[in-house]
């Protein structure tokens, strides 16, 4: 059931990616459990298909799930601030196109956020926190 696709490179705007054959349900399902299996708190998932009907649009089924851990992101924001305007961290699952099963699951790189916020004159775990948003999304994409 699991067809991953190959992890995206910082080089493509700081977006990491991950492809799935699970349903954006199955995937979301997951990433709730992994979430709370990694102790990090769950803040609010935006469900920009419901809100897109709301208005008479349409969109595949794409939900963003905004999560955290102060321990982590607050070190960050003491650095530099205005990486405030980029946490808590975000993860996007959605379809790939409508009636598809594929899906995808983003996430920004920390590595690219430190750039882009100019964090490098500060010792940040940036490893340790791309490998835990790289296993939740290997959680939601069922490869765990």
């Amino acid at each position: 059931m699991l067809t991953l696709g190959a992890v995206a490179q910082a080089d493509s705007h700081g977006i990491e990616q991950l492809q799935t054959d699970a349903t954006v349900e199955e995937a979301a399902e997951r990433l709730r459990e992994a979430l709370d299996e990694k102790g990090l708190r769950l803040f609010a998932v935006v469900d920009h298909t419901s809100n897109a009907e709301s208005v008479e649009m349409q969109l595949p089924l794409t939900q963003t799930f905004i999560f955290g851990n102060p321990k982590a992101g607050t070190p960050l924001m003491q650095c530099d601030s205005s990486v405030a305007l980029d946490l808590p961290q975000k993860m996007v699952i959605r379809q790939v196109q409508e009636g598809e099963k594929q899906t995808l699951i983003e996430w920004n790189s920390p590595q690219y956020l430190a750039e882009r916020h100019g964090l490098e004159a500060c010792d940040l775990p940036l490893d340790k926190i791309e490998g835990v948003l790289q296993s939740l999304a290997e959680a939601a994409a069922g490869n765990s």
